[in-house]
């Protein structure tokens, strides 16, 4: 095996796997990754991890990725053994290896005053290196314990849990409104981040480990909420934060004003060649105006390039953000920069500190043309909050079509109220230390219990539900906990 060189930080240039040409990868829906990268390439980067004393990447970890073992393994060329640390931590790496923002790699050592390690591209290789070899396989409980385990929701936090509370031995199954199992991770999520045979491939692993799945199951719709507690010993509600958050304005009622998940996930349909329903959702040959400069607004100008808009505007009623980080938000914390995404990457308009006024019909034929907005400056506001002084009125963007991706708000609770689980002012469900609700045995995971998050997040609630649910029906538990919940100390290699 190759030693590690100490300075391999100072050898070895920072170069993440790269993206496919922007004018090539737009006019198709295939992943914007490039698809191949070279084991030895990997082997460098993972030779750039200092082997620090205290690991920050593990701190900005918020699932404990012990990754500088992982680092050093691939540098190695011990690429089951690395999937074997991966997994350890995270059930499912490609979700997050693929579409996680890497506070880990904000949090490196390096990104002090250097480029921090290419993180999250060693841990998609080593996943995809994974399934290659075929190393990834179903992993039955030896014993079934005679507890019955209800999940309600298949995003990344009711998988999570699904899975570890499997693999306890209960009896596990899990409740999907949708056709598919996924959540967010096949209906949300566009195909060009995350190929929905990853997805797949999982759903069949936890399949054949004995999971029961059952989809077009809509807990408190066609499956009576009630049947949680006739037909299981726990429950784990895991739901996420469907409830968009709106804008009321006037001329919201136009028709070509839609919310962000109703748009993507018809174009993941469209590409899963299935039903689409609702009112077809289309950017070819139109003026798009995309609400929101996060994530899902990013996922919604690269759909409407796909699908061959005349124009895409991206507006955020925040100040674009500097490219280096200001005095006030000093490494380890997450950094507040500017970065070009993916989809801004392809060609896009941004617009920064513009507040939407109103939805405009000019032609009087029901459907938005246009949008009204104002341009503004944010100033700071002494001990108060910084304050908004309009600098321009009235400003006319052009609108066929407008995307709200201004976030979401909450769970949608009301199914589990019939059981009287209490409700946190917020919308989600209130629960103890252990991820209990005031319902004994009922418990909340991921986004209906903390409210919107990452993907990395969901993963990580979901096994500390896990354990949380199997102490709670034994007495006892063998799962992990994770990071947040351990005082175990955790030594890197």
């Amino acid at each position: 095996m190759a030693e590690r060189h100490p300075g391999g930080y100072r050898r070895h240039r920072r170069q993440p796997i790269g993206k496919r040409d922007p004018e090539e990868r737009k006019q198709d829906y295939e992943e914007v990754w490039e698809s191949e990268w070279d084991e030895d390439h990997l082997k460098e980067q993972g030779e750039r991890c200092m082997d620090c004393g205290t690991p920050t990447c593990m701190s900005g970890c918020p699932i404990g990725n012990i990754i500088p073992d992982w680092n050093d393994l691939v540098h190695r060329s011990d690429w089951k053994e690395a999937l074997e640390r991966l997994h350890a931590t995270n059930n499912f790496p490609e979700f997050t290896g693929y579409n996680c923002p890497a506070p880990c790699e904000n949090s490196c050592v390096l990104a002090y005053n250097d480029d921090p390690v290419t993180i999250k591209s060693i841990e998609r290789a080593i996943v995809d290196r994974g399934w290659e070899e075929g190393w990834i396989e179903p992993e039955p409980p030896q014993t079934r314990s005679d507890y019955a385990v209800a999940v309600v929701g298949s995003g990344p936090a009711g998988l999570s849990a699904a899975q570890q509370l499997n693999r306890a031995g209960h009896h596990v199954t899990v409740f999907e409104r949708a056709d598919e199992v996924g959540g967010l991770m096949r209906y949300g999520i566009p195909d060009q981040k995350f190929e929905k045979h990853r997805v797949q491939r999982r759903v069949d692993q936890l399949r054949a480990e004995g999971i029961t799945f059952e989809t077009n199951a809509e807990v408190g719709g066609n499956v009576p909420v009630e049947r949680l507690e006739d037909d299981f010993d726990a429950s784990v509600v895991a739901v996420g934060s469907q409830k968009p958050i709106d804008l009321d304005l006037p001329g919201r009622d136009l028709d070509g004003i839609h919310f962000a998940m109703d748009y993507l996930t018809q174009q993941n349909r469209r590409n899963a060649r299935k039903d689409v329903p609702g009112p077809d959702i289309d950017a070819e040959g139109k003026n798009v105006v995309v609400l929101g400069g996060g994530d899902t607004g990013a996922d919604c100008v690269a759909t409407a390039h796909r699908q061959g808009a005349k124009q895409v505007v991206q507006i955020e009623l925040l100040p674009k953000p500097p490219v280096e980080r200001p005095p006030d938000n000093p490494w380890p914390d997450q950094p507040q920069t500017y970065k070009k995404t993916y989809a801004q990457q392809e060609g896009a308009v941004e617009e920064y500190c513009v507040d939407t006024n109103e939805f405009v019909d000019q032609d009087g034929d029901g459907s938005v043309d246009a949008i009204l907005a104002d341009r503004i400056m944010w100033e700071e506001g002494g001990a108060g909050p910084p304050q908004k002084t309009v600098t321009q009125s009235n400003v006319q963007i052009d609108a066929d079509l407008v995307v709200l991706a201004v976030g979401f708000e909450a769970p949608e609770s009301s199914p589990f109220e019939p059981l009287g689980v209490a409700i946190n002012d917020d919308g989600t469900l209130a629960t103890d230390e252990t991820m209990m609700t005031n319902v004994d045995g009922v418990f909340a995971a991921g986004d209906a219990e903390m409210g919107p998050s990452l993907i990395v997040w969901a993963i990580g609630s979901g096994r500390d539900v896990a354990r949380h649910v199997d102490l709670h029906l034994t007495g006892e538990t063998d799962l992990p906990p994770s990071l947040e919940t351990s005082n175990e100390p955790i030594v890197s290699m």
